[in-house]
């Protein structure tokens, strides 16, 4: 793949005066896996609200693939391809997560097929593919309530991938996981990157360190560095306004 598959140019949102993004500019490739960072009221959640379409821009524009997004509604943007995981996760607790992935499979989505349609051939093939990849083939068929915290973060990550989006904004999916659990999904993300764009916005820097290839630092609403992890950690901007207590606790990449 090739390509920018997202380009923001000059963007600014204000709230009653007060700019939570502030002239950002910001691109990714097609296939890319970028991290986002920043301390909190950099503007992070306001960001990816403006990509999918929740808030409207006060200047500036987003583009998909080349499309303006600014004339289309939250509901269209998802059309398009790009798929959003929240930081809580959203599944449904009182099905297994086969059935929660057959829900999310691409298909026409109307109350009558969500509910009665019948899961196809191809779809279930797909279905127990994600379960292979997200791990959880063996608790296919439990109810999703008994899984643990980061399987359900698991689980919502692969019912974001059902969907076939082009670009997948996951929002800090390690937050209250295990070392062990943060591990998983940090794995996960980098095996669905071989085949997808995927943005991720997170403040554990260990497992930003797992999965980073690019991080983009936001501050005050406008991007203040880019660069691969170690170019981020040792920059002294980054380091006054965000890193300076991982820097002290943590030695330096050598």
């Amino acid at each position: 793949m090739s390509g920018k598959i997202l380009e923001i140019d000059n963007l600014t949102v204000s709230f009653d005066g007060f700019k939570a993004i502030n002239q950002l500019n910001f691109s990714m490739d097609e296939g890319e896996l970028r991290v986002v960072i920043g301390p909190n009221g950099a503007g992070k959640t306001t960001f990816m609200d403006v990509i999918t379409g929740k808030t409207k821009p006060t200047e500036g524009q987003v583009f998909f693939k080349g499309k303006n997004l600014r004339p289309y509604a939250e509901h269209e943007i998802a059309q398009m391809g790009i798929g959003r995981k929240f930081q809580t996760p959203r599944v449904y607790l009182k099905l297994t997560p086969r059935e929660n992935l057959e829900l999310s499979c691409a298909r026409p989505k109307s109350v009558f097929s969500s509910l009665f349609g019948r899961t196809s051939m191809a779809e279930r093939r797909t279905v127990v593919g994600i379960l292979e990849t997200i791990g959880l083939i063996t608790k296919a068929d439990i109810p999703a309530e008994l899984l643990s915290h980061g399987e359900k973060q698991r689980l919502e990550i692969g019912m974001l991938v059902a969907q076939s989006p082009d670009l997948l904004l996951v929002d800090e999916p390690v937050a209250g996981l295990t070392d062990e659990e943060t591990e998983k999904v940090g794995d996960l993300l980098l095996a669905l990157a071989e085949s997808h764009s995927i943005m991720v916005i997170e403040h554990d820097m260990e497992f930003v360190r797992q999965i980073a290839r690019t991080v983009t630092v936001l501050h005050q609403g406008s991007v203040l560095c880019e660069g691969n992890m170690d170019e981020v950690q040792t920059d002294p901007r980054v380091i006054e306004v965000y890193l300076g207590k991982q820097q002290e606790e943590t030695p330096k990449a050598a």
